[in-house]
C-alpha cells in the first residue's frame, strides 16, 4: 500500500530541509521518535568556528510541517494553520540548548506537480519559509493556532547558514 498523501508530504519536507542543509555543508538527520514527542523532526548541525567568536557547532532543532494549503499571504507574511497546540507551545518557549525552528513547506496542489524527476534535474515545486516561534502568545484553542512565516525567511542554503552562525552569536530570534 503506497503512503497517505499526508505522509507523502512530510517525507518532501524532509527531502528539501536535507537538500538544502547538504548544499550549506551542514549535517542533517531525521530525528528518533522521542525527540518528535518534543517538537523536533530534525536536527541541522554546523560542525565549523562562527566567525567572530570562539564558538564551534551549532545544533538547530527542526519541526517541519508541510502542506498544500497555502493561508492569506499579505506582501510580507504567510499565514498556516498550525495544529498541535502541544508542539506549538513547545515551539515558542526557549529553554536554553538546542535552538528550535519551524519550517513549512508549501507544495501545490496537485501531487503530480510536487516533484520533476529527469536526467538533468531533480525539482521539489514551490518552496519552504522558517521561522522562530520564541516569544509567540500562548494559545487556548485546542484545535491550534495560525502563525504567520516571514517571506523573507525563505529556506534556502545561505539563509539556513546564516541562521545556524547567528545562533552561535548568541542572537535569539524572536516572533
Amino acid at each position: 500500500m503506497p503512503l497517505s498523501s499526508n505522509d507523502r508530504e512530510s517525507e518532501l519536507s524532509y527531502a528539501y530541509l536535507h537538500a538544502v542543509a547538504s548544499k550549506a555543508g551542514l549535517n542533517c538527520e531525521v530525528a528518533n521518535r522521542h525527540a518528535d514527542n518534543y517538537g523536533i523532526d530534525a536536527r541541522v548541525t554546523y560542525f565549523d568556528k562562527i566567525p567572530g567568536t570562539y564558538i564551534t557547532d551549532v545544533s538547530l532543532g527542526v519541526q517541519l510541517k508541510a502542506t498544500i494549503k497555502k493561508g492569506t499571504e499579505t506582501d510580507t507574511h504567510i499565514a498556516y494553520a498550525f495544529k498541535g497546540v502541544d508542539q506549538y507551545n513547545r515551539l515558542r518557549i526557549y529553554r536554553g540548548g538546542e535552538y528550535r525552528i519551524l519550517v513549512v513547506l508549501f507544495l501545490p496542489e496537485r501531487q503530480d506537480e510536487w516533484l520533476t524527476c529527469s536526467s538533468e534535474e531533480l525539482i521539489i515545486r514551490h518552496s519552504a519559509y522558517w521561522v522562530c516561534l520564541y516569544g509567540a502568545e500562548e494559545t487556548g484553542n485546542s484545535g491550534g493556532k495560525t502563525i504567520y512565516l516571514p517571506k523573507v525567511n525563505l529556506l534556502t542554503p545561505e539563509s539556513l547558514m546564516t541562521l545556524c552562525q547567528n545562533i552561535g552569536k548568541g542572537n535569539i530570534y524572536q516572533y
